[in-house]
């Protein structure tokens, strides 16, 4: 059984809590120089796992997003110019973020009020911006993904394209546009990167509430997936999309209150789930990822948590809850979901503006991609 109780009082996990505290003792505009200077304060506190005891725990809380400052070190430099001025370094966060997709340790969040694209280098212990520039600048990102080449796809619904930059954050070409998207709420890359798949969210008085998809590489618009309608393979306002290893591609139907499944060139397999208030079914379904193994995980606005399906579409275990503080596992607008390659979890909460990661158990919390290699800043200058 792994240890579940108080952290050491000076662990990296008692930050990411004060943090979190801090934030939900924050008004929810961004007065982040406000929050800065709040003192962080832990109370008695449990480490969240999923599913609770008696049952055999499958993920650990182990870090929350919030800031710069979570993966970012002082240099002594800038340790010095602080002390001998008495000035602070620049504290940036998430205002209003909605999707999240990981590469290697890198965390990379939408966020549709500032404009951007927030990275959360873990790895690399580093914190950057994608979307600011005037050639590739973003007017309200939503989806992501990331190809298996470094490459992020990002959809933005109010440019009605999708926009693609390397690793860095280097703007490299557009797909899509006003002529081919209505409403581009998210995105997908087939395994071998050579088609998207654009989730075009329509809206109430549109018939295009479909799956689009393009090659991924000339722009070019392959078809569409679905219509809007109610039977199999239609939308009622399709929300978010994921495609597994295997090349299935999963879309969130949020109007019909179901996941659907179609092979890679769109046609239908199958589907899972229906409205309702119980474990297994959704009552406002968002987010959805897979991670190497099949899993579909999909988050549930309404019900403040993600579930866990096998690709038969049978529920596995759900995690997380409805909460009016910002605490590890408790969320008021979960958005967006991504499973990275060693099976950590990352959960945006728009509301609370942070993204959750969660650790399974058999993985060690030093070992992965999500790990800071980059040492501590203590001997840079």
């Amino acid at each position: 059984m792994i240890p579940l109780r108080r952290r050491p009082a000076h662990s990296a996990r008692t930050a990411g809590v004060a943090r979190a505290l801090r934030l939900a003792a924050c008004s929810f505009a961004l007065l982040l120089s406000a929050c800065a200077s709040a003192p962080p304060t832990e109370p008695d506190f449990e480490i969240p796992v999923y599913p609770p005891p008696p049952a055999e725990p499958r993920f650990i809380w182990e870090r929350t997003l919030l800031y710069n400052e979570d993966v970012e070190s002082a240099t002594r430099k800038q340790r010095f110019i602080e002390y001998a001025t008495g000035a602070s370094r620049k504290l940036k966060g998430l205002v209003k973020p909605f999707d999240v997709a990981v590469r290697q340790g890198r965390v990379y969040v939408s966020d549709s009020v500032q404009r951007l694209v927030v990275v959360f280098d873990v790895a690399g212990g580093r914190f950057f911006e994608i979307g600011k520039e005037v050639e590739g600048r973003l007017a309200k990102p939503l989806g992501l993904a990331i190809a298996r080449d470094g490459t992020l796809y990002v959809a933005d619904v109010t440019a009605r394209r999708v926009m693609a930059y390397d690793a860095d954050g280097v703007f490299l070409r557009t797909i899509g546009g006003p002529d081919t998207l209505q409403r581009p709420a998210d995105v997908a890359v087939s395994p071998d990167g050579d088609r998207l798949y654009v989730v075009d969210t329509g809206g109430v008085e549109s018939e295009e509430h479909v799956v689009t998809i393009f090659d991924a590489r000339s722009g070019e618009r392959i078809g569409n997936i679905g219509r809007r309608g109610e039977a199999e393979g239609e939308f009622n306002l399709p929300l978010q999309v994921a495609v597994a290893g295997d090349g299935t591609v999963y879309v969130v139907d949020s109007g019909n209150f179901r996941v659907q499944a179609f092979d890679a060139a769109g046609r239908f397999h199958t589907s899972f789930g229906a409205v309702g208030r119980f474990p297994g079914q959704f009552a406002r379904p968002k987010g959805i990822a897979v991670d190497k193994e099949g899993r579909i995980y999909v988050i549930d606005t309404a019900f403040g948590n993600f579930q866990v399906f096998d690709p038969e579409g049978t529920l596995l275990m759900y995690a997380g809850e409805r909460g009016h503080a910002g605490y590890p596992g408790k969320y008021m607008l979960p958005a967006g979901i991504a499973v990275d390659e060693d099976g950590r979890v990352y959960v945006v909460d728009q509301f609370f503006r942070k993204v959750d990661v969660f650790r399974p158990v058999e993985v060690g919390s030093e070992d992965g991609h999500a790990v800071q290699r980059s040492g501590d800043g203590s001997d840079r200058g």
